[in-house]
């Protein structure tokens, strides 16, 4: 539930105000997209150090503080009337939304799960395929029976009348329950190997960590890119908006199933093992519209989007857990959602300018399908299949 409210800050739901922000402030495709990639960076930045203390204060106080941090944000944008106001409200949309609010979930199925964290993972992450399907839907409807503005008031209301009673009947719920489960020995032999100084500083020292991110990475800032410059796509691999529009069903269920399925293969393998193989259906996604047109293309670069997306999310976040144990994995965890945050900061600024200097759309994705077989190449010189610690 919760990393499904996050997703007002993600941008496939704040994409279908994009249009209404520039024609009602008056900006221009450049400005919008700089005063998005600004307020991403900022919030990216901020989330490295806030992060970390969902490891020092109770799961109910950070409730409440992301509750009222993204209901304040969707107050700012009800009331944007100015390029500052705009910026700000972003910047708040996605530090709670896109950030803390998924950051919270994950974070906590990743500690009170040890034996069944990759199902943990998967069931908490089906959030998000789960809001692709729904609120782009309920973002049309809104805006054409209300407007865009008074939209976003509807929705800063809905999320401490709706989700926050909510939230805090289940946390009280599984306390009296006692629904988390540990593996003592696991636990055990992880903290022992962490340093007392903080785990950022172990994970930053581990030469593993450095050949692992490029793969970390990969699908976030690809996939963003590729989404904020489909006008570039489209039309260049001869489809149309309707059919690419059609093709997010498929991205969205094959998003879900994948989620699903990785978190039983991390329970089965580790996600040491997988982190390995999960790029390969990137790879293939990229090389396809690189090499071959068509509209089944469309449908497959999507479908394999899907697939890169949903397993990537639960394989690596529970590889630091396994790694790096979960004593301090709310610093670990806010370090890895910062960097992938600003990750999808920086494609779009990448990829416009390799457009505007006059790259192809398949010289584009043969490119990246080259970077992912690298960092794939890399991933395999990381982590190694051990169940212990090895700093």
């Amino acid at each position: 539930m919760t990393v499904f409210m996050g997703n007002f800050g993600q941008s496939f739901f704040v994409s279908w105000f994009g249009s209404s922000f520039q024609e009602s402030l008056g900006l221009s495709a450049t400005s919008y997209g700089s005063a998005y990639s600004m307020a991403t960076l900022a919030s990216g930045l901020l989330l490295m150090w806030i992060g970390g203390s969902i490891d020092k204060v109770s799961l109910e106080k950070f409730i409440l503080f992301c509750t009222i941090g993204l209901s304040l944000a969707a107050l700012t944008l009800w009331q944007s009337n100015n390029i500052t106001t705009l910026v700000i409200g972003l910047f708040l949309l996605r530090f709670f939304g896109q950030g803390l609010f998924p950051h919270t979930a994950i974070t906590t199925m990743m500690k009170k799960f040890s034996l069944n964290r990759g199902k943990g993972l998967s069931l908490a992450t089906t959030g998000v395929p789960l809001g692709e399907i729904i609120l782009p839907s309920i973002a049309v409807f809104l805006i054409a029976q209300f407007g865009w503005q008074q939209s976003w008031l509807i929705i800063a209301l809905a999320i401490p009348l709706l989700y926050l009673p909510l939230a805090l009947f289940l946390i009280k719920r599984s306390k009296d329950k006692k629904y988390s489960e540990h593996n003592p020995t696991v636990d055990s032999q992880t903290s022992k190997a962490l340093t007392e100084d903080g785990s950022r500083r172990t994970l930053l020292a581990d030469y593993r960590f450095w050949l692992a991110l490029p793969t970390v990475l990969a699908a976030p800032f690809i996939v963003t890119g590729i989404f904020i410059h489909q006008g570039f796509f489209i039309p260049q691999m001869g489809w149309t908006p309707i059919l690419f529009a059609n093709c997010f069903v498929f991205y969205g269920i094959t998003h879900w199933l994948s989620s699903m399925y990785a978190g039983a293969l991390v329970d089965r393998f580790s996600g040491r093992q997988l982190l390995k193989y999960y790029p390969i259906p990137m790879i293939m996604a990229l090389l396809l519209p690189s090499l071959l047109t068509g509209n089944w293309v469309a449908y497959s670069l999507l479908i394999l989007l899907g697939i890169a997306i949903g397993s990537g999310s639960p394989i690596i976040n529970a590889l630091w857990a396994e790694v790096y144990g979960s004593k301090y994995l709310g610093r670990i965890r806010a370090l890895m959602a910062s960097l992938a945050v600003i990750s999808t900061s920086i494609s779009p600024i990448l990829f416009g300018y390799l457009i505007d200097n006059g790259i192809t759309a398949s010289q584009l994705f043969w490119w990246l399908s080259m970077y992912v077989l690298l960092a794939m190449f890399l991933a395999f010189f990381s982590y190694s299949n051990k169940k212990s610690l090895e700093i």
